[in-house]
């Protein structure tokens, strides 16, 4: 008698609520291949870059990375996890490693084209007459990209303003929009003063300062706390339900969880995103020293935790960011080089033996590819330790 094939039932959660059922007639050959094989089934929900985790029986059915195809069970759950390398959106899913930017904190920089918002139709009809609505919306739409707007920013939105409605050109001026630049840094110092005594953090910072009745504190207009020019998400107000003492709850539950030798890395990250607006009130008003304040954050050291706040802060994707550089400078710096080689210097020979050693390692695995005879066993690939030794 034939032996029945191996089948494999599986519960695939594509996200935190939403699991579909998948029968495969084989165990695929590597993780990659699963990988592909689910995308062609579900798409085009699975149509980004992930990883899977499984529950591992071996652990209490706690969630593992799938790293060998051999460990998939035949009946099991799989989970797919968003890679850190894709582009996070607002409508990300639950189930990413890293953390994607919550609705409520500011999503992007300053835009080159400045996006004027789309008023009422009364408005549409009376412009000359609907000032007030016009600055009021214009002042709405820009606190979204930053409440301290410079000089240049302010007349790019009075710029882009009248050159979606060219009947709100000033007759008689050179630029067209004066007033109206003039008008909206009225309006946007009026609204700071507006979202402050509301209680939002990120301008109430600048309050209590020199006025008539405090004539002794500090000049209004000195040491003004705004973002910087990469910051996106400069001093966000607690999470909605969240104090400063739950917070810090969260705080000493992260130095729990780091100094564990198994650190559970989901709750970390969880735990981080959430005290995200504590630990920039810490900088940003407290101005502490850098090893005290990793102290108190021991998690910043994780390299995952690094990327991931870089990623709260300036909505930038830093490894992706860093090698885009680097392959955008790799021409120019090749050429530094190999011109700086070409020299009699000590630092030129040490140059030469680093370049000598990368080109015969391109040239030896390039020819196999480029006569389209790869062989993954013809190389052994290792570390190397200098230049002077070989490539093991």
């Amino acid at each position: 008698m034939t032996a029945e094939p191996q089948k494999f039932l599986l519960r695939v959660y594509i996200a935190s609520d939403v699991a579909m059922k998948v029968t495969l007639t084989e165990r695929t050959k590597s993780v990659e291949e699963l990988i592909n094989m689910l995308r062609e089934k579900v798409k085009p929900r699975l149509d980004f870059e992930f990883t899977l985790q499984y529950e591992d029986p071996d652990f209490d059915r706690e969630l593992c990375c799938l790293v060998d195809v051999q460990d998939l069970p035949e009946k099991g759950t799989l989970k797919v996890v968003r890679s850190e390398s894709d582009t996070y959106t607002n409508t990300s899913s639950n189930t990413d490693i890293l953390p994607h930017v919550p609705v409520s904190q500011r999503q992007t920089t300053w835009p080159d084209i400045f996006p004027v918002p789309t008023f009422s139709y009364e408005v549409e009809h009376i412009l000359e007459e609907g000032n007030h609505n016009i600055l009021e919306n214009m002042a709405e739409v820009m606190h979204k990209f930053k409440p301290y707007p410079s000089d240049r920013d302010i007349g790019m939105a009075a710029e882009a303003l009248v050159t979606t409605h060219p009947c709100l050109k000033e007759p008689g001026s050179v630029s067209g929009w004066y007033r109206w630049k003039t008008g909206l840094k009225i309006k946007m110092v009026n609204f700071r003063t507006k979202l402050a005594r509301s209680g939002c953090v990120e301008v109430s910072v600048n309050t209590g300062k020199r006025s008539k009745n405090n004539p002794e504190k500090e000049h209004p207009h000195s040491n003004i706390k705004r973002t910087r020019r990469a910051e996106v998400n400069y001093l966000p107000d607690f999470p909605r339900g969240e104090n400063q003492d739950s917070l810090e709850e969260m705080r000493v539950q992260i130095i729990s969880e780091v100094e564990k030798r198994e650190k559970n890395l989901l709750l970390i990250e969880n735990l981080m995103q959430k005290t995200f607006a504590l630990r920039r009130q810490e900088i940003v008003l407290e101005n502490p020293l850098m090893k005290t304040f990793l102290e108190k954050w021991p998690a910043l050291q994780i390299e995952a935790q690094v990327c991931a706040e870089f990623q709260r802060i300036t909505n930038v994707n830093l490894r992706n960011q860093f090698y885009a550089e680097l392959d955008r400078h790799t021409p120019q710096l090749m050429a530094l080089f190999r011109q700086k080689a070409a020299r009699t210097y000590k630092v030129s020979e040490m140059l030469r033996d680093i370049l000598s050693v990368y080109d015969r390692t391109l040239a030896l695995r390039a020819i196999p590819v480029y006569l389209c005879e790869e062989d993954p066993q013809f190389f052994n690939v290792g570390c190397m330790y200098s230049v002077h030794t070989q490539i093991c």
